[in-house]
């Protein structure tokens, strides 16, 4: 949000894996995987989220040794090509901190425990290589603003950014930011972040749903003065912060392409873009974030301008969920998508399966499965990220294992 649970590959499965392909690295795939029955090349994202933050799935605690951090990280590896996965979106930049040597910021505490501390070796660069071994792409997975889970500037490393420009940063909710609304801080996190791109052999650049932060009841994101000083133009406030998350995606997206076209750039934002009630153009749902008026993030623009390769939606609801349904949300992204060339993968709540706290749906094995028979009824729908993946490897209800087994009879490669 472990113990490996290994499921053992089919015959046929295993035999498939015989030939070999190139997807940017070197893979293993069979020719029945590679071609439909219409001889088409078939493809489709099979990817799991790993993440990094407060240790949740990688490392799984501070403080191992590097052969230990490296053991575990080759296992999740191995893991996502049991599963038939096809990739990895790895996150590398938690909290404004590094899983690889910066230039820019220091290393990232979920390592050792102290941030700045060298671990003794090169997550990301091992990451990328052993993830091509195995036929996996590497999405690097980076968080643009929060600085930290807490709001002590003195609890950061002696040198990081934040501590140098004290002026860059917003305590709220009981976190820090980096203030969107500084253009000195958009062309930083774009250049922290970049350097694992010009330096590394990824497949894509990453981001989630943090943009400005969720809401927090009855706490203000206090950018008075960066408005005053920038906000000139604009009809009110949300209109400016929604310019300045479009200007970092976009400013973004150009700074990727001109390092390295192939690289491709996705975000995979909260689902709920607008309600309907809100915007004609939302979808049928009653949810009490709203991306557009909450995160200042146009997820929907984004798309239709095409300044992103992929998009994927964490839909992280159950059919039939009344607020907000995944079989009324997976229709309207498939529609925001059409026609725009930008690949739609479904982000999927696999955390909440066999989870006692949920609702009866989640108990059931077969949901997960559901979504992705509900899915093949909408072609813009190319795929489905799985979160997280600590929950890939142990499947607490089989929940993946049937996915698997219904949907992943054998490798493909992702969407190019």
């Amino acid at each position: 949000m472990g113990q490996i649970t290994r499921r053992g590959l089919t015959v046929a499965a295993v035999g498939a894996l015989a030939a070999t392909v190139t997807t940017g690295s070197t893979a293993a795939y069979g020719r029945e995987e590679a071609r439909g029955s219409g001889g088409q090349l078939r493809r489709q994202f099979r990817g799991m989220w790993l993440a990094s933050v407060a240790n949740r799935d990688w490392p799984s605690k501070p403080g191992l040794t590097a052969a230990e951090q490296r053991a575990e990280l080759l296992a999740f590896l191995d893991t996502a090509v049991e599963r038939r996965l096809n990739a990895v979106v790895f996150q590398v930049r938690p909290t404004a901190d590094a899983l690889w040597p910066s230039r820019y910021e220091p290393w990232a505490e979920y390592l050792t425990g102290v941030q700045g501390r060298d671990p003794g070796w090169d997550p990301l660069g091992t990451a990328v290589r052993e993830a091509h071994r195995r036929g996996l792409e590497l999405h690097a997975w980076f968080n643009p603003y929060r600085v930290a889970n807490h709001t002590d500037p003195t609890r950061l490393a002696p040198t990081h950014p934040a501590r140098l420009h004290p002026e860059w940063v917003v305590p709220y909710g009981g976190k820090l930011y980096y203030n969107p609304g500084l253009p000195e801080v958009r062309r930083f996190v774009q250049d922290a972040m970049l350097d694992a791109v010009a330096r590394y052999d990824v497949d894509a650049v990453h981001w989630d749903d943090y943009f400005y932060p969720y809401p927090v009841a009855g706490q203000v994101f206090d950018d008075d003065a960066a408005y005053e000083r920038h906000g000139a133009g604009f009809p009110d406030r949300a209109a400016w912060r929604r310019d300045n998350i479009d200007r970092l995606v976009r400013e973004t997206a150009a700074r990727i392409k001109r390092l390295d076209r192939r690289v491709r750039f996705g975000i995979s934002p909260f689902a709920v873009w607008r309600n309907q009630a809100t915007d004609p153009l939302g979808s049928d749902t009653r949810a009490g974030v709203q991306t557009y008026d909450d995160l200042y993030a146009d997820t929907r623009k984004w798309v239709r301008e095409a300044w992103i390769d992929y998009i994927v939606p964490q839909v992280y609801w159950n059919i039939g969920f009344a607020a907000a349904d995944y079989a009324k949300l997976v229709p309207w992204w498939a529609e925001a998508v059409r026609g725009t060339g930008v690949d739609l993968y479904i982000g999927e709540a696999l955390y909440k399966a066999g989870d006692p706290a949920q609702p009866a749906p989640w108990q059931d094995p077969a949901e997960l499965s559901r979504h992705l028979t509900f899915d093949r009824d909408y072609p813009q729908v190319r795929g489905n990220v799985y979160f997280s993946a600590k929950e890939v490897a142990a499947d607490r209800n089989g929940a993946m294992a049937r996915v698997v087994a219904d949907h992943y009879p054998y490798r493909v490669r992702p969407p190019r």
